[in-house]
């Protein structure tokens, strides 16, 4: 398959290519600073600032008129502060590039948008639980763009949430799937690193799950 990865030197984007090019997938990676990938042939970089749509859509036009069409799409965008109009627009430009090129998106998104296990009614953005005062805007911001994927009626899309802890750390291949439910681990904790996230990511495009809003979690040993 190509995939092309939109925040390709983030801390998940870059993980989703390593984890897509071990497989033996093509790479479209598109990022302001793709000089910092490590390129190779089946590794093409693509430098775009993913705050202008024009030039997001240009960039997926000169892939395909060198004949790199994606089969799936990788929205892997954050900001730091908050930018809740970023991350709408960029989600929607996605969208509307995806639906075009009849590519599927998976946008890995936060987990405020997942319903919280203590209460079905509850989302975890507003479980002080989860997410304290000073991180509710970005879980909001997850919100936002879940309700904008879920707006667009063209594009063939999935909304991949993290447990409540995403960090750094090692690949061993074991999660547990679930839906749109904060899970935790067989350890009781609700994390996964994002080497493990990216395994999941990549497998969600390998074989499509029944599920537009997922979740994920560190399965643990056993």
């Amino acid at each position: 398959m190509t995939i092309a990865v939109l925040g390709a030197t983030g801390m998940v984007g870059s993980r989703v290519i390593d984890e897509a090019r071990t497989r033996g997938h093509r790479v479209l990676a598109l990022s302001r600073k793709p000089a910092n990938l490590d390129a190779g042939p089946d590794l093409t970089a693509i430098a775009v600032d993913a705050r202008d749509p024009a030039a997001v859509r240009e960039a997926f036009a000169g892939s395909a008129a060198g004949g790199a069409v994606p089969d799936a799409i990788v929205l892997t965008v954050r900001t730091e502060p908050v930018d809740q109009a970023f991350l709408i627009g960029v989600t929607r430009t996605a969208l509307d590039v995806s639906a075009e090129l009849g590519a599927r998106l998976l946008v890995v998104g936060g987990a405020g948008t997942l319903r919280s296990p203590g209460g079905q009614e509850l989302l975890v953005a507003d479980d002080p639980v989860y997410v304290p005062a000073q991180w509710r805007a970005v879980a909001t911001a997850g919100i936002a763009q879940l309700r904008t994927c879920q707006a667009h009626a063209g594009a063939d899309w999935a909304y991949l949430s993290p447990p409540a802890l995403l960090e750094p750390g090692a690949r061993t291949g074991r999660y547990l799937r679930g839906g749109d439910t904060l899970l935790t681990g067989t350890d009781g904790r609700s994390w996964i690193s994002a080497e493990d996230l990216a395994v999941a990511a990549v497998d969600e495009i390998e074989t499509p799950g029944p599920d537009r809003h997922l979740t994920v979690v560190h399965r643990g040993e056993g």
